[in-house]
């Protein structure tokens, strides 16, 4: 009924994750327009943008 708990740690988790990437993302020396569109793929997508970010995003 109530689940296990690890459905709230995991999004806690991906959330932490994705808030670290956005700092990174915004830190990085891209160019502001592919900073803003890698900003927009992790926040619209906090799993599939964070994997793509990890192996595509500015580095």
């Amino acid at each position: 009924m109530f689940g296990n708990g690890y459905g709230g740690i995991l999004g806690i988790l991906i959330l932490i994750a994705d808030i670290y990437a956005i700092v990174r993302i915004v830190q990085s020396g891209a160019e502001p327009l592919w900073k803003a569109i890698w900003v927009v793929i992790v926040i619209l997508l906090p799993v599939l943008g964070l994997i793509l970010w990890f192996f595509f995003g500015p580095k």
